[in-house]
């Protein structure tokens, strides 16, 4: 008898095991969806975290890297579990910053499952009128 094998269904396979997938849900990356923009002197980012508190989320700057950490508690259905497939657990994000941007104004709120970052542009990096100024209307000679 002749056994077919599946190199993908293999690879899907080990990739369960090697994150760790459990009761058999398929293994996913748990990743934060984001929308990153700049609207005039302002970076604007959305990062979609639903179904976890304010609580559960930490966020740091350190050395113009943003990091964002969420928490979703796993949930005990006990033997009634029917499906689990929304990733549980603890995941973050990090976001390299330009030297550009002020971390230290960073202002943060969380709504609707969706974390909103604001970040204004650093003052010196703002575009600026550089004045010229001469010594003087007189010509000078130039000798040779």
């Amino acid at each position: 008898m002749m056994l077919r094998t599946d190199p993908f269904r293999e690879f899907d396979r080990l990739t369960r095991e090697a994150f760790g997938a459990s009761h058999g849900t398929s293994a996913r990356p748990v990743i934060m969806p984001m929308d990153a923009w700049r609207d005039g002197d302002t970076f604007h980012i959305e990062l979609d975290i639903p179904g976890v508190t304010p609580e559960n989320i930490d966020l740091d700057v350190e050395n113009n890297v943003v990091t964002v950490k969420a928490e979703r508690p796993t949930a005990d259905h006990g033997e009634s579990s029917l499906a689990a497939e929304r990733p549980r657990g603890t995941f973050s994000r990090q976001l390299v910053l330009g030297d550009n941007l002020d971390t230290g104004k960073i202002t943060a709120s969380y709504d609707a499952g969706v974390l909103r970052l604001s970040i204004p542009v650093a003052e010196s990096a703002k575009p600026r009128k550089i004045e010229i100024t001469s010594r003087g209307s007189e010509p000078t000679a130039i000798n040779p």
